[in-house]
């Protein structure tokens, strides 16, 4: 897809933009998932090198940003901000003092965002307006994303650290242990914990990406295109380069709550497993006594004063009973199980 902007929205779309030569008031042409012939078209009708996608990836800081004459060519990793499914994918920005060209492969709600300002003609005028209204758009997509993301901890965090009352939904007082909440249960309702955390890092490295991308964007044209802004637009630089600042100290707490509430899951698997060998050792001490005795009472010795007493089979019962009885009474009331 292929749309050309002017200030008061849009100037042409698909083929008909560069069917003649590219319009005056044209000042922002994005390329949506361009075919072969949409950037060969691009590229005519602006006299722009349109990057293709291999080069929109390059990770290295040179191929990320750089200028050509007056020509700015920076890229950065994007996420898709979609609940479902935040893949990340190159944006690309071509920027003069005349055009902007951006080229991407993917919706991003930012970019409708300013298209609809423009076709309610109070958008941006100018292609490093335009520039300035698609980065302030993705940085507010961002701090949604992350405020999100810090309710979803806290709810993860709440269901983490209340797990024995919150597992079988009873009520019960924080660390009593559940009566009924069977094993296999709370291994599963662990697993989905720590399945969430794991979804929730991922998406915070893939928003960092993005973020840390727009923080070397911004500064870069700030400094090298400091000849041809405007005052109030190198205020919106700035302003744009805090709101990064800021957005990176809250990613990185979120990282941080990550990581802590990563090691509580692990730590409650443990204890999960823990008190599992823990049952699994008792049973094997209270069974060592009545092996004992059962061993003694199957000797086959001749002179075993038992052997002739009417009472001696309920009396060896009653010993190997009694002998497993004996431990299982005192771990119970050390609180081993």
């Amino acid at each position: 897809m292929i749309t050309l902007h002017g200030a008061a929205g849009v100037v042409a779309e698909g083929h008909a933009c560069a069917a003649h030569p590219l319009p005056a008031h044209g000042t922002w042409l994005d390329l949506e998932d361009p075919s072969e012939a949409e950037t060969a078209l691009a590229e005519t009708a602006t006299g722009l090198k349109v990057p293709s996608r291999a080069a929109l990836s390059e990770v290295q800081n040179s191929r990320r940003l750089n200028r050509r004459k007056d020509a700015f060519y920076l890229s950065t990793p994007m996420i898709s901000f979609r609940d479902d499914d935040l893949t990340i994918r190159p944006l690309g920005f071509v920027l003069t003092p005349e055009r902007l060209l951006t080229v991407r492969f993917q919706p991003l709600a930012a970019f409708d965002t300013v298209k609809e300002r423009q076709a309610e003609r109070d958008g941006p005028a100018s292609s490093v307006e335009t520039f300035l209204a698609l980065n302030e758009e993705l940085i507010d997509c961002m701090a949604d994303t992350l405020e999100t993301m810090s309710d979803e901890l806290d709810s993860l965090s709440t269901r983490i650290f209340t797990f024995d009352t919150s597992a079988n939904g009873n009520g019960r007082r924080e660390g009593a242990a559940p009566k009924n909440f069977a094993p296999k249960r709370r291994d599963l309702a662990l697993r989905r914990l720590l399945r969430a955390i794991g979804r929730r890092g991922k998406a915070l490295a893939k928003l960092r990406a993005s973020l840390l991308g727009l923080g070397r964007i911004l500064p870069y044209v700030a400094g090298e295109a400091e000849t041809w802004l405007k005052p109030e637009e190198k205020a919106r630089f700035e302003s744009l380069r805090l709101d990064v600042a800021s957005l990176d100290e809250f990613e990185t707490r979120l990282s941080e709550t990550v990581q802590f509430l990563l090691d509580a899951t692990l730590g409650l698997i443990n204890m999960e497993q823990n008190n599992t060998f823990r049952v699994l050792t008792v049973v094997s001490v209270i069974g060592i006594p009545p092996t004992l005795m059962a061993s003694v009472y199957g000797m086959n010795f001749k002179h075993m004063p038992e052997l002739d007493w009417a009472w001696g089979y309920p009396y060896g019962l009653a010993v190997i009973g009694l002998s497993a009885l004996v431990p299982a009474i005192y771990f119970k009331l050390k609180g081993w199980f």
